[in-house]
């Protein structure tokens, strides 16, 4: 991953999906927008409790940095729906309510998928061949129930993608050094204990790479940040470090 700057926004960007110039993507952190307190300040999280004219006005920056284009939503509930959006589908914006979902692909040109995150992991897919993105928010709810393999599935349905062609990346979120489960046993399904350390600590970042494994991505086609949202709260939002806080932006669409 590298960082990057535009409009005074700070985002990072993976190498493997740079690599395909018709794609738009950036996880944005939480540096450069208007919010205040515990927002503060590019909190895009319209159900934080920050001041909704303040989460529109960070919007519409990130919208600049995108050339503009529009950018879709959804209401993220931690669960394992995944919704289509395509250009008949209309973006969300002010004025309408977004799809209740964790997941959504496309393919359709000039639209930005956005996932909100402020601990879970965002996963970005994209398919050169069928040309075709998906955004994916993966809390460890998400992970127990497999929303990646399921957005994949969705891909292969709706597009015909190909596993093997498919590129991942998986953004910032609480790492293996922070994702402390105390009450795992009732919480986790045993099959992914093997993620566990002696402290009770869970690498979910490796689960979603095997998850990725398991449907055909290739290997070399995952790349991962590698960045512990709270370990790194000067750059984003974590929910397990600050209970009232805001939420960054994953963002990625076709150009």
């Amino acid at each position: 991953m590298r960082f990057r700057k535009k409009n005074k926004l700070l985002y990072l960007t993976f190498d493997i999906i740079d690599a395909f110039p018709d794609v738009v993507h950036g996880i944005f952190t939480r540096q450069g927008g208007k919010s205040t307190g515990a927002f503060a300040s590019l909190n895009v999280g319209a159900n934080s409790g920050d001041d909704p004219s303040a989460v529109l006005h960070n919007r519409r920056a990130i919208a600049g940095c995108l050339e503009n284009r529009a950018m879709f939503f959804l209401s993220q509930v931690h669960g394992t729906r995944i919704v289509a959006c395509e250009d008949s589908t209309p973006a969300e914006d002010e004025r309408t309510s977004p799809p209740e979902a964790d997941g959504v692909v496309c393919s359709s040109p000039g639209i930005m998928l956005v996932v909100q995150v402020a601990d879970c992991q965002s996963v970005m897919l994209h398919d050169p061949v069928q040309k075709a993105v998906a955004n994916i928010h993966a809390g460890w709810r998400g992970s127990i129930g497999n929303i990646i393999g399921r957005c994949i599935e969705a891909m292969k349905r709706r597009f015909g993608s190909d596993p093997a062609d498919i590129v991942a990346g998986i953004g910032p979120s609480l790492g293996p050094c922070c994702a402390e489960f105390i009450h795992y046993k009732t919480e986790i399904p045993e099959r992914f204990w093997k993620y566990r350390d002696r402290q009770n600590r869970f690498n979910f970042w490796q689960a979603s790479h095997d998850q990725l494994a398991a449907c055909g991505v290739a290997p070399e086609n995952i790349e991962w940040s590698n960045i512990c949202t709270r370990c790194n709260t000067h750059l984003f939002f974590s929910y397990r470090q600050a209970n009232i806080t805001g939420r960054f932006a994953s963002v990625i669409g076709m150009r």
